[in-house]
């Protein structure tokens, strides 16, 4: 139980990879808060389960991230119900396409927002308590931060973004905070459908064949939140292999 006494806020944490980050974290032995903007029922689903495997571990907090005056709220929330703040995830993200020529500011301000914006500020206001704990912020980008995805110049420039912002802060924040991200490349379909060619060319280009699972991120912060007290600043693909073979 590495994480036995620690405190974990994840943001977007009622579905997917934020799902999977909270179980594996959990598992591990942390406190969760889990942070949810509308999927209440996910969120408070997720949190029964986890109370069941182990009582009073497991809280949620609703928010709007956009809204940077929820932000310190969240944070002492969380310092409030469990006392400390060992470890921040940014994993709450928008995606969808915006296409070149019909790109409107409400999609930048929202790709923006939830992608970079959000998890700049939330870190700020997390900064202290983090301190306290010589703790860990923990950034979701894509490899599409890295290399652009076709019809979505907004996100793959907001995740880009978010990948400077790891390594800005890591420097910022050290010596007692420690900031790294983790790229994820195919480990689960967007919810805007895909058809299956489109499927098997997207994991043909990876070098393992196969698609992931939102377990593998999860396995990847367990390892960031537990077992790298000598890394930051750094930024680890779990593709697959995609961003070297395509």
């Amino acid at each position: 139980m590495p994480l036995a006494g620690k405190t974990v806020l994840i943001t977007g944490a009622a579905r997917r990879v934020g799902a999977a980050i909270a179980r594996r974290l959990h598992g591990a032995g942390a406190n969760l808060i889990l942070h949810y903007r509308s999927s209440e029922t996910a969120a408070a689903e997720l949190a029964r389960d986890l109370e069941h495997a182990r009582a009073g571990s497991a809280r949620t907090l609703q928010a709007d991230l956009l809204d940077i005056h929820q932000l310190s709220s969240l944070i002492d929330a969380t310092v409030g119900m469990f006392g400390r703040l060992d470890v921040l995830v940014n994993n709450a993200s928008t995606f969808y396409p915006t296409p070149v020529g019909a790109i409107t500011i409400t999609q930048w301000d929202d790709l923006i927002g939830t992608n970079v914006r959000a998890p700049l500020f939330l870190s700020e206001a997390a900064a202290p308590a983090l301190r306290h704990t010589a703790g860990l912020i923990l950034n979701i980008v894509d490899i599409h931060g890295l290399r652009p995805l076709k019809d979505h110049p907004v996100y793959s420039t907001a995740k880009a973004a978010l990948v400077m912002l790891t390594k800005s802060l890591a420097r910022e924040l050290a010596p007692e905070v420690r900031v790294n991200a983790i790229a994820p490349g195919p480990v689960m379909w967007p919810e805007i459908p895909l058809d299956g060619p489109a499927k098997e060319k997207i994991i043909d280009q990876t070098l393992l064949k196969r698609l992931g699972s939102a377990d593998d991120v999860a396995r990847a912060a367990l390892f960031f939140a537990s077992d790298a007290p000598y890394i930051t600043g750094q930024i680890l693909a779990v593709d697959g292999g995609r961003s070297v073979g395509w």
